[in-house]
């Protein structure tokens, strides 16, 4: 990807529709920095988990852009 570019996916599959963007920034390292918004509106049980699935949700988005970043520097 290119920097100032963005990716959206969108799923109304799983416990709530989401939609996921992903975006590219220059550094000021001479790098590209990449970050990660997750939006979604709970409903039903989802609703009174929601909390719990966002803290969840920010572990997991973290883990994968450190692997992602591990993978990337090693190319």
């Amino acid at each position: 990807m290119i920097a100032g570019e963005r990716f959206v996916m969108a799923t109304s599959e799983g416990p709530f529709p989401m939609e996921t963007t992903y975006s590219w920034a220059d550094s000021p390292r001479n790098g590209t920095k990449m970050s990660l918004r997750n939006r979604g509106i709970p409903s039903g049980f989802s609703k009174v988990a929601a909390p719990v699935m966002k803290s969840a949700m920010r572990r997991a988005n973290q883990q994968d852009l450190i692997r992602l970043k591990e993978l990337l520097e090693a190319l």
